[in-house]
């Protein structure tokens, strides 16, 4: 079995494209789906895990920061959720790309009201 080798980077250094993946897949933020790993120091570090064909990304950020990257995204509405339009953009440049269509969100069939965003943790 061949290991897809592993990118620990922090969102602002990754190439827009990668960043534009990652808002496709987690359309309602990062901040619920962050894990912790220990680094090669022994420390702790959150970051959001996110896998392509060739690489397995850990971009690391602190809950706070995750909020904070989508409160000043312009992709981003009020409420953290990613605008269909720019929705809809990336999934028609990212089509090509394999999903997996148990993690697909259909975020549109949500109320607004009821929707937990990155806002409500």
């Amino acid at each position: 079995m061949i290991t897809k080798p592993r990118v620990i980077k922090d969102f602002e250094k990754l190439a827009e494209e990668i960043q534009e993946q990652i808002k496709l897949k987690y359309p309602l933020g990062f901040s619920r789906h962050l894990i912790t790993f220990t680094n090669q120091h022994g420390q702790k570090v959150s970051a959001l895990p996110f896998e392509t064909e060739e690489k397995y990304f850990l971009v690391r950020m602190t809950a706070p920061e995750a909020k904070s990257i989508i409160a000043k995204d312009d992709d981003y509405n009020a409420k953290g959720v990613l605008k269909p339009g720019i929705r809809e953009a990336f999934e028609e440049k990212y089509s090509d790309d394999d999903e997996d269509e148990d993690e697909e969100l259909d975020i549109d069939k949500y109320e607004e009201n009821s929707m937990k965003t990155d806002d409500d943790l």
